[in-house]
C-alpha cells in the first residue's frame, strides 16, 4: 500500500512538473506548422503597431495599413496567398511583441526589433536575416557647411536622459577627441522641441526616427544627418522556435526582393524578365524554372507575385523611407553591396 502510495504520489508531482513547464514554457512551432495553421486560418496574422511607427508601421488617413514594416507584411502574404488581402495587421505595442507571438495571436514579427543574444536564446524565438540595418545618428543644421563630426566640435548636442544614444553619442565623440557639451531631456518631445528651438547645436536618435522628426521641422531641407553612424542594429523578423521551413520562408521572401534589385527587375519590367530571362537564377526566382516553391511549401510563381505585387527592395525603400516618401531617407548601409551598403543577397541555386 505504501509503495503503490508513494508510486502515485511521484506519478502525480511529475505530472504536474510536465504540466508546469509546458505552461511556462515559451510556444514551440513543429516544423511546417506555422505555414499549415496560417493556410488552414486563410489569413496570415502579422504585427502592427497601436499607434503610428512612421516609416515603419502606421495607418493612412483613409485607414489603412502601410509603412516599410508593413510593405514586407504584405510581401509575405503573397508569398503565400498570391494576393495581400490575405493579410491581418494585428495593432501591438512594443511590450506586446513577443508575448503575442508565442500565444499564436500572430504569426510573425515584422516590426523593427532588434535582434539580441537575450531576445534569441531567452524567449523562445528565433529571427530571420536582417532586413534592415538601423543606425544611430546625429541631425545638424544644414548652415554648419559639413556633416563630418568634427564640424561639431565646441558645440552641443540634445540626447535623451538615461538613453544608449546618450552613452553612444558620448563615447563616440570622446574617443575622437572631439569637444562636446550634451544636453539632456527626460521626454523626446522635450529633446526635438530644445533643437529646433536652437537650444543645442545637434540632436542624436535613431536615423528613421531622426528622419521622422526632420520632416516635422518647418524646413526639413535646413536640416542634415552627419557622415558617420554612431552604431548599428540589425533589424529582424521574429518567429516561434522550432519552425525551420517558416523560418527559410521569410528569408527568403526578403531575398526574393534583393536579388530582384541586383537584376534590375522592377514590378514595371518584372513580366519582360519572365518572358525573357537572362539568367538560371532569373528563371528560378520568376518561376519559369520550377522548384522556389516546392522546396517551402509554395507555389513556383510565389517570388513573380511578390515582385509584381510589392516591388524590390530598393522600390520598398524608396517609396517608404527614400526620395519617394516625405522622409527622403539616404539609403546608405541598406542598399545592395554592390551600391555601398551591406545587404547581400543569398544565392538562388
Amino acid at each position: 500500500m505504501i509503495g503503490t502510495t508513494k508510486k502515485f504520489l511521484l506519478g502525480t508531482a511529475s505530472s504536474c512538473l510536465m504540466a508546469l513547464a509546458a505552461v511556462s514554457s515559451p510556444a514551440v512551432a513543429g516544423n511546417g506548422d506555422t505555414l499549415k495553421a496560417v493556410q488552414d486560418r486563410g489569413s496570415l496574422l502579422c504585427s502592427g503597431h497601436n499607434g503610428s511607427f512612421p516609416p515603419f508601421v502606421q495607418v493612412t488617413d483613409d485607414n489603412k495599413w502601410s509603412g516599410y514594416d508593413i510593405d514586407y507584411c504584405r510581401a509575405l502574404a503573397v508569398a503565400i496567398f498570391g494576393s495581400d488581402e490575405s493579410l491581418k495587421v494585428v495593432p501591438i505595442s512594443w511590450a506586446q511583441r513577443f508575448p503575442s507571438l508565442q500565444s499564436g495571436d500572430v504569426d510573425i514579427i515584422i516590426k523593427a526589433t532588434g535582434w539580441t543574444m537575450g531576445r534569441d536564446t531567452e524567449l523562445g524565438i528565433q529571427f530571420s536575416v536582417p532586413y534592415f540595418v538601423g543606425a544611430t545618428n546625429v541631425m545638424m543644421p544644414k548652415e554648419l557647411g559639413s556633416t563630418a563630426p568634427e564640424t561639431l566640435e565646441g558645440g552641443s548636442l540634445c540626447a535623451n536622459a538615461g538613453t544608449s544614444t546618450e552613452r553612444l553619442a558620448a563615447n563616440f565623440f570622446k574617443g575622437r577627441g572631439i569637444d562636446i557639451e550634451m544636453i539632456t531631456f527626460e521626454k523626446s518631445e522635450e529633446t526635438r522641441e530644445a533643437y529646433f528651438a536652437g537650444r543645442c547645436d545637434s540632436l542624436v536618435g535613431w536615423g528613421p526616427n531622426l528622419a521622422v522628426t526632420r520632416q516635422s521641422a518647418e524646413n526639413p531641407d535646413d536640416h542634415v544627418m552627419m557622415d558617420v553612424a554612431l552604431a548599428l542594429e540589425p533589424e529582424s523578423a521574429a518567429m516561434r522556435q522550432g519552425d525551420d521551413n517558416w523560418v527559410d520562408i521569410a528569408n527568403w521572401m526578403f531575398a526574393a526582393t534583393w536579388i530582384a534589385e541586383s537584376h534590375g527587375i522592377t514590378s514595371a519590367n518584372v513580366d519582360e524578365h519572365k518572358a525573357n530571362p537572362s539568367s538560371s537564377a532569373v528563371e528560378k526566382l520568376l518561376g519559369v524554372t520550377p522548384g522556389i516553391g516546392e522546396r517551402l511549401g509554395l507555389s513556383d510563381d510565389w517570388a513573380y507575385n511578390v515582385i509584381k505585387q510589392i516591388g524590390n527592395s530598393a522600390e520598398i525603400f524608396s517609396r517608404n523611407i527614400g526620395e519617394e516618401s516625405v522622409y527622403n531617407l539616404d539609403r546608405g548601409l541598406n542598399a545592395l553591396w554592390s551600391d555601398g551598403g551591406v545587404i547581400v543577397p543569398m544565392i538562388l541555386d
